[in-house]
């Protein structure tokens, strides 16, 4: 195994151990994303400060995950695995509960910090453990799982947001990572401690800065940024905005709920097939297919209304499906497994600083032509502009 030293586990671990962890993140995630909008929505009455606050929420993300090179550095990634699971089932039990905004706020960027860390945590536990069975194919059985947990999410979240409110939701997710926790504790790793020394502010953010320079001097890492950018902009614009459009068209929640499950399926039939298609005809006719095709679909979801626009929201999930096991393979195909843990954090800035400039750049729409479908104009370029950087030749 190429990352960090590993004292025992059990016996039966693998790389698709921690593949299978996506069935839980998928599911807790996908009752959280189901009506996180709506609740910010709640408390700022505005789609367009809804943007904003995401964006700000983003950028705090953005910086724990520069900083998660110094924390894996002084403790093991299993310890910290430990922490941050049960870090969101304690957040997530919290935010169902909490009635006053400002305590809401301050437990979403509490758990920010958390999930941040485990989105970069298990991929990389999947690299430690891949063996000779390949990234690709551990990628896709990760998404197949989340993707599963993610089918049934909305309709249960929109079940019990129906009758206990919003935020009640919170606490499905909560259950959820308490049971990752468990599943997580079976695998019985064990990593020699790290020795913990005074952290001097100046010399770690030199290190920080040093360690972003040296990333992107790297060979083809730029490029791998980019393409991971434009991926999570267009998933972080999908997220954020769809189940606000969907609710001001008139729609009820319970058509959100059926809009964002069927919008599983593409992910669904597609994960295990992407996998085989991306071994034998590689990353980038999957890319530029997905970015193409997304970019396309926005633009027509700006002139149309009521079910074609329904219709959209579900069929350009099969351009995220397209993209999603292959949008990160830059980074592990290119970079040497013996510095993946040091430069991840670098390049999983990638996934948070479009939560950052996507919704910034909606909210400047939504305020410029007073309509929340005018962030579909946003999506269209950034698809566009995507595919012009996976044609475009590179050294």
């Amino acid at each position: 195994m190429a990352g960090d030293k590993y004292i025992s586990f059990n016996r039966h671990v693998s790389g698709f151990s921690f593949a299978n962890l996506g069935l839980f993140t998928g599911f807790a995630d996908g009752i959280y994303n189901a009506v996180y909008s709506l609740v910010i929505l709640e408390i700022f009455r505005s789609s367009a400060i809804v943007g904003l606050y995401v964006a700000l929420y983003s950028a705090f993300c953005m910086f724990v995950g520069l900083f998660a090179n110094e924390i894996f550095r002084r403790f093991s990634k299993a310890r910290v695995f430990y922490a941050v699971l049960l870090m969101l089932a304690a957040g997530y039990a919290m935010m169902s509960f909490s009635i006053q905004p400002e305590t809401f706020i301050t437990l979403d960027f509490t758990t920010g910090i958390a999930i941040t860390l485990s989105q970069m945590l298990i991929p990389l536990f999947m690299a430690d453990f891949v063996k000779q069975v390949g990234i690709a194919r551990l990628n896709a059985r990760y998404h197949l799982w989340m993707n599963l947990g993610a089918f049934f999410a909305p309709m249960i979240a929109v079940s019990i947001a129906g009758y206990f409110g919003n935020r009640a939701a919170f606490m499905a997710s909560s259950v959820i990572y308490v049971a990752a926790w468990l599943f997580f504790k079976w695998f019985h790793i064990v990593q020699p401690d790290k020795e913990v020394k005074p952290v001097n502010p100046r010399r770690t953010f030199r290190a920080l800065w040093k360690n972003t320079r040296a990333f992107f001097k790297m060979p083809g890492m730029l490029r791998a940024y980019l393409i991971n950018f434009g991926f999570y902009s267009l998933r972080a614009m999908r997220y954020l905005y769809v189940p606000i459009v969907v609710i001001e068209a008139g729609f009820s929640k319970d058509t959100l709920g059926l809009v964002l499950t069927l919008g599983i399926i593409p992910y669904l039939i597609l994960s295990e097939v992407m996998g085989r298609a991306v071994r034998r005809y590689g990353k980038n006719i999957w890319l530029i297919l997905g970015f193409a095709s997304f970019a396309f679909l926005s633009a027509v979801a700006t002139i149309v209304t009521g079910f074609p626009l329904i219709a959209i929201f579900v069929l350009w999930q099969i351009s995220g499906a397209l993209m999603e096991p292959v949008h990160d393979l830059l980074f592990f195909d290119n970079m040497e497994p013996g510095k993946r843990s040091r430069f991840y954090g670098v390049f999983r800035t990638s996934a948070h600083l479009p939560n950052v400039i996507a919704p910034t750049l909606g909210a400047a729409c939504i305020t410029f032509f007073g309509a929340t479908t005018s962030v579909w104009f946003v999506t269209a370029v950034i698809g566009a502009l995507a595919v012009g950087i996976i044609i475009t030749p590179h050294k």
